[in-house]
Parts: structure tokens; C-alpha cells; sequence
């Protein structure tokens, strides 16, 4: 009886094939990412970004490694290692013999397929005294010539061969594992689990303290960042412990102050947790270390803006669960904000209360109080662009010509993002009527632009460009009904004012004013009749029109040129609702389809130490619940207009609801746009038992059961005839 077996390779044949495959799927899309580019190409870039991020710390190590740095010779024998060791195993299994062939007794025996039974037999037995045991021939090749021969001459054997494709019937299904047998020894799984080992105990730490602290702070968050394996010497062997720990570590935490070191709950106590807390605080307090701390300081720094990302990663995973099951506890708005706002900091290198403009370069503590004073009120990196030049120049008379020049290019570099909103149902009949438990699309358009366009813009209109996360002053109800008594006051003051005397050259001016505003006067009363009268007269006409239209014939005419018009605009808004969900159709196939570069814009960041690409979060909130509305969508691409939609279930319940559209940067401080979002939901319509397209009249009944009688009486006839 047949059955199945799994065997591995011992051979090693298959495994050739899949190690081929293997190593051809690293080798190709490496060489296409990997392969170094042109120096010259990656001189001339750094060069023309050296007037804006020159003194940036990521471009000055940028600039030291392409100097001196013989990893693009590196990468370039890595990756010709790789296409040798592809071409050997390419060429090794063009070189394999084929081991699964089907059976063919007329090829054993080396004859026609259809040879007479005379012919086999003669054929045989030629064969068999060439190669039989007792003279000296192959014993296998014995056998398989008699089996060849049995397999045509025996009935039986014959049957078998030509249903199973084997003489002696169904052979055991084998699946073949193109791996060898030693990689799944129990003695080498070890060496196996290094090979292919993937780091989760950081996810698990972060979900642990994510659901244990809804309500995470700043403190409580660096803490359980700092924490994570990667800074664990035992899970990762970039991190490193120095016999100089013992001495500077403390140090730091002494001028650091209060950073709770006594706390012992675990991991936060452990001393590379503890080393990573300390190297991150002193980069936001922009505090200096030693050398020896130097680079691992960097290396802390380089691993968090990952961490954070996953971190809000658990924190939607935990919130999508509680919404889904209920009963769980979801971690608060403010936890996955806070770990937007440490990101921030992390790349600029600033702490959380710290002004924004310093991120401008020259800017220190001390001159913050020329910017904040009572004549400029400059607070946020906006109030700068919107000054004039001279007062700009006035304020930050501190810095020299060159490093005010400076200061205008970074500051002009900096983005300014239009974000434009739209709110809709789709695949539902009215795309603006919004029904509880619907699902509601967000359209946000995302539109980069540099500050220096922004503050051409705020120029020209004269206003002061917006300032983000500022809420709408609202008049109250006091300030309203003092307006009466302020209007009266004024006028009582006008009266008491004496009038001054007249001159004889106002005099004049005065009488021809009125002249003048005697003829307009006349010539607007004249046009105010004429209209007057032409009003009446189309008034008197459509009267007459309307006295007319007595006949039931032309009220029905009117009434049917009505219903016509009502029909036309519902089919052209259904137009726009059908084009409109094609469009969106049309952009999610090309969003699957597409890869887009995560290359937008560098980020001016004077710490940071590596280059960062300018990227966001985008995400609908509730800020009186506190609660995430929609996921955070992570905006990697960016670079000039960009669409997203964000998705949400309407609210069950119907009402008016005021939510947030929420942008938010991961490098830059004080750059983040709240906009408002408000959502009326209506009750959801109720579900029809009987449509009108089910109700079918009962003629029609008939009509159809009298064509299926007639159906079958013709078909009886038919059969009668054939008969």
C-alpha cells in the first residue's frame, strides 16, 4: 500500500539548488543597494550640503570616513566574493545528473518502445550473458534488465508499469527536503539557532511596560528605552562594557543629578541599562564626555530613533487589541506622544523644556532673553520667520555677519508642511453622509515646503505665518456685551469734541466732494430704479406666465422637466462619487505597486550622529478622550506632495464629535500641526426586507410559470417524436 515518506538530502543534490537560490536572492539586490557609488558623486553632494548642515555632527563624520575609509573596498570584494561563490554553484548544478527519470523498460533493454515479445525476448537474452554475475558482469545491471524484461513479457508486471510507471505497483510517495540531514542534528542546533536567531526580547520588554504603564512619562520612558537588549553586551556584541565605567559612569550621574539610580526594579537597575540612561541624558543636556565614552555614547544615540518607533509600534498594537476585545487596557495618548517628542529631542540633542530655536546653530541659553523680550515676543522657530529684516537683524545683533548669514540658511531650510483634509465614506452610497459603525476615509494631502517660501508668503499677505498647536482664541460672553457700552462711550466722546475751524481751501474741497457725491448719489438712485423697474417687469411677465399655465398639459410638461433636472443631478453626483472611489482604487495599486525612495530631505541636527532623513507621523486623536482615533502612519516618503489616508470606525452612538488631525516630526521641535476634524454622525439607515426590485408582480408570476409549462410540454413532444 502506498503511503509517505519525507527524506532529506544526504546526497546533497537538492541542496545545491537551494543554496544557489539562496545565495542569488542575497547577491543581486545587495550588489544593486550595496555596491558603492561614486566618490566623487558622494563628494559633490556633501559639498553642496556643506553651506546648510556644515557644522552638523553627522556630516562632519561623514566627511572624515569618505576621506580615509576603505569600506567601499570592502564592500566591492564582499560582493565579488558573493557573485564567485553564485557562478561556482550555478555551474555545479548545471552539472548534476538527473536522479528522478522516469522508468522505462524498453530503454533498459535498449529497444523501441513496441517491440515484439520475439524481439524482447532475443534482446534478453543477449544481454543477460554479457552481463551476468557468474561471468563477470554487473550484478545491478543484471537485475535491472531482468526486471526491464519481466515488465514486458509478464501480464501483470506489464499492467503495473504502464498505471504506476513501475513494474512492481504504487510505490510510497517520497518528499524531498532540499536541505541536508546534518542541519537538523540535534548535536549542531546550536550552531544553527546562532545562524538564524532573531532579537524579540526587546518587543516583549516594551509590551510589558507598555500595558503595565498606560500613563508613561518622559522619565519612565527613557528609562524603558535605555533598557532595551540591544544595549546588552550578552544580546549584542556592538555594545560593549569598559573597565572606565566604574569611574566616569558615576561621574556623569553626579552631574547629572537626580536620574533614579536607587531604583531597583529590573532591568532598570542592571548596569548597562543604567549606562545607556546616562549616555542618553547627557546627550540631551548636551553635556561633554570623555573619549573613551565618546563612541558609545554615539552608538546609544544611533539605536533609539528605531527603538522609539517600535516602541509606538506596541503601543497601536495594544490599543488595536483593547478596541477589538475589550477589557485590556490601552496605553494613553500622551505614552505614544511622549515617545514622538523623545524622538525629536533624541536627533537635535535638546531637552524637553528647552526652547526650539535652539536647534539653530550659534544659539545658545544667554541669548534666548534678546528673542524672548517684550519688543520681539520670538519664541518658536515660526515668530522668527514672520519678523521683518531689520528686526531680525536687530535682535540677533549678537552674531557676526557670516554667522547670521548661516543662521538665515539653516533656518530657511527648514520645512513648512500644508496639510490639506478630506473627510468621506467610501464604497457607500452618500461618501458624505457619515452613519454610526461606518468607515470613515481621511484624505490628507501633504504638501513640503521650505520656511524661506512660508515667509515669502507671509509678506506678501502681511500676516504672521501659523503657528502650530495654538488654539483659537474664542470671544467670550463679558467681551460681547461690553461692546455696547464701549460703542456708546465713544460716540459721547465724539460729541464733546470741539469742532475745529474750517479753511477756505477744505471749504472748497468739501463743496466739491458733495458735488461729486450729489452725481453719484443721482446716477446710483438712477440705477436703482432702472433695476427696480426691470424687476417689476420681469415680476409682471412671470405673473402673466404663471396665469398662463392654468392647462393641466403644461403643469405637467413643467413638473416632468423638474423630475428630469432632479434625475440629471443625482446621476452626475453619482459620477463624482464613482470617479472618486476609482481615484482612490487607482492610488492604493499604485502605493502596492510602487517603492518609493525613504531618501527625502537631511535633517539639520547638530548631535545627531549619523544622517537622518526628514520623515513623519501622521494620526487622527480625540484629545478629550485621550485615545488614538486612527493608527499613526509613518510618512517615509515625503519629499515634495504626498497623500495619505488614515481610517477609522465611526462612533456608534450619533452625535457631534471634535477630533485631531495630528502631524507630527520625528526630528524637528516645535514644527508639529494639530488641525481640527469634526464629525456629525448620523443614525445608519435601516436594512430593507423587501426591495423594490423584489417585488415582481403577479402577472409576471404567471407569465414565467406559463413558459416553463410551455417549456415542458415541448421538450415531452420532442421526446415523443424521437420515440
Amino acid at each position: 500500500m502506498a503511503g509517505q515518506q519525507f527524506q532529506y538530502d544526504d546526497s546533497g543534490n537538492t541542496f545545491f539548488y537551494f543554496l544557489t537560490s539562496f545565495v542569488g536572492l542575497i547577491v543581486i539586490p545587495a550588489t544593486y543597494y550595496l555596491w558603492p557609488r561614486d566618490q566623487n558623486a558622494e563628494q559633490l553632494r556633501l559639498k553642496s550640503l556643506r553651506r546648510v548642515h556644515g557644522r552638523c555632527l553627522w556630516y562632519r563624520l561623514r566627511l572624515m570616513k569618505s576621506q580615509q575609509s576603505i569600506v567601499p573596498t570592502l564592500k566591492k570584494a564582499a560582493l565579488l566574493f558573493g557573485w564567485a561563490v553564485f557562478l561556482f554553484l550555478a555551474y555545479k548544478v548545471s552539472k548534476l545528473d538527473r536522479e528522478y527519470q522516469e522508468y522505462n523498460p524498453y530503454e533498459v533493454l535498449h529497444l523501441e518502445a513496441g517491440a515484439s515479445i520475439a524481439e524482447i525476448k532475443k534482446q534478453y537474452r543477449v544481454l543477460s550473458l554479457k552481463h551476468h554475475p557468474d561471468k563477470g558482469g554487473d550484478e545491478a545491471m543484471f537485475m535491472k534488465l531482468a526486471k526491464a524484461y519481466s515488465a514486458l513479457t509478464n501480464e501483470e508486471s506489464r499492467n503495473n508499469w504502464e498505471i504506476y510507471g513501475n513494474p512492481d505497483g504504487p510505490r510510497v510517495t517520497s518528499f524531498g527536503i532540499a536541505l541536508p540531514a546534518w542541519i537538523v542534528d540535534q548535536k549542531n542546533s546550536m550552531l544553527v539557532l546562532i545562524c538564524v536567531f532573531i532579537l524579540i526580547n526587546t518587543t516583549q520588554l516594551f509590551m510589558h511596560f507598555m500595558y503595565k504603564t498606560p500613563t508613561m512619562n518622559m522619565k519612565r520612558l527613557v528609562m524603558v528605552l535605555t533598557a532595551a537588549f540591544e544595549f546588552d553586551p550578552r544580546s549584542n556584541k556592538e555594545a560593549i562594557i569598559r573597565p572606565t565605567d566604574n569611574i566616569e559612569v558615576p561621574q556623569l550621574i553626579r552631574e547629572l543629578g537626580n536620574i533614579n539610580v536607587k531604583k531597583k526594579e529590573p532591568p532598570f537597575c542592571y548596569p548597562y541599562s543604567l549606562k545607556a540612561r546616562v549616555l542618553l541624558l547627557t546627550h540631551l543636556a548636551r553635556m561633554d564626555v570623555s573619549e573613551n565614552i565618546e563612541e558609545d555614547q554615539r552608538f546609544v544615540v544611533k539605536k533609539c530613533p528605531a527603538l522609539l518607533q517600535e516602541i509606538i509600534n506596541v503601543g497601536c498594537q495594544l490599543t488595536m487589541m483593547a478596541t477589538s476585545r475589550g477589557g485590556l487596557r490601552a496605553p494613553r495618548l500622551t505614552s505614544i506622544e511622549n515617545c514622538m517628542k523623545l524622538s525629536q529631542m533624541v536627533v537635535q540633542g535638546l531637552q524637553e523644556a528647552k526652547s526650539p530655536l535652539l536647534q539653530l546653530p550659534y544659539f545658545e541659553e544667554e541669548h534666548l532673553r534678546y528673542c524672548m523680550s517684550k519688543k520681539y515676543k520670538v519664541r518658536t522657530l515660526q515668530d522668527l520667520v514672520s519678523l521683518k529684516d531689520s528686526d531680525r537683524r536687530n535682535m540677533l545683533r549678537f552674531l557676526g555677519e557670516e554667522k547670521y548669514e548661516e543662521v538665515l540658511a539653516v533656518l530657511w531650510s527648514f520645512p513648512y508642511i500644508n496639510m490639506e483634509t478630506k473627510l468621506q465614506v467610501l464604497d457607500d452610497e452618500d461618501s458624505n453622509n457619515i452613519t454610526a459603525g461606518s468607515i470613515v476615509t481621511v484624505t490628507v494631502t501633504l504638501t513640503r515646503k521650505r520656511m524661506s517660501v512660508s515667509s515669502t508668503f507671509a509678506r506678501i499677505s502681511h500676516e504672521p505665518i501659523q503657528v502650530f498647536n495654538t488654539k483659537t482664541n474664542k470671544t467670550k460672553v463679558w467681551q460681547n456685551k461690553n461692546k455696547g457700552a464701549k460703542k456708546a462711550a465713544k460716540s459721547k466722546k465724539k460729541k464733546l469734541t470741539k469742532k475745529k475751524p474750517v479753511t477756505q481751501q477744505q471749504a472748497k474741497g468739501d463743496k466739491a466732494k458733495q458735488a461729486n457725491g450729489n452725481v453719484a448719489g443721482n446716477d446710483v438712485a438712477a440705477a436703482s430704479k432702472a433695476e427696480e423697474d426691470d424687476l417689476s417687469d420681469k415680476g409682471s411677465e412671470s405673473d402673466e406666465a404663471e396665469g398662463n399655465k392654468d392647462s393641466p398639459s403644461e403643469r405637467d410638461e413643467e413638473s416632468d422637466k423638474q423630475s428630469d433636472t432632479e434625475v440629471d443631478e443625482i446621476a452626475g453626483d453619482d459620477e463624482e462619487e464613482w470617479e472618486a472611489l476609482q481615484q482612490s482604487i487607482q492610488r492604493r495599486e499604485r502605493a502596492l505597486l510602487e517603492t518609493k525612495s525613504k531618501v527625502t530631505h537631511p535633517v539639520y541636527s547638530l548631535y545627531f550622529p549619523e544622517e537622518k532623513q526628514e520623515w513623519w507621523w501622521l494620526y487622527i486623536a480625540d484629545r478629550k478622550e485621550q485615545t488614538l482615533v486612527s493608527m499613526p502612519s509613518h510618512v517615509c516618503t515625503l519629499k515634495d506632495t504626498e497623500e495619505v489616508e488614515l481610517k477609522f470606525p465611526a462612533p456608534s452612538k450619533t452625535g457631534n464629535y471634535q477630533y485631531s488631525v495630528i502631524l507630527r516630526s520625528d526630528s524637528f521641535m516645535g514644527l508639529d500641526q494639530n488641525k481640527p476634524l469634526k464629525l456629525e454622525v448620523h443614525e445608519a439607515k435601516a436594512m430593507m426586507d423587501n426591495h423594490p426590485q423584489w417585488d415582481i408582480p403577479e402577472t409576471e408570476e404567471e407569465e414565467d410559470d406559463q413558459e416553463d409549462s410551455d417549456g415542458i410540454e415541448e421538450s415531452e413532444e420532442d421526446e415523443e417524436d424521437n420515440d
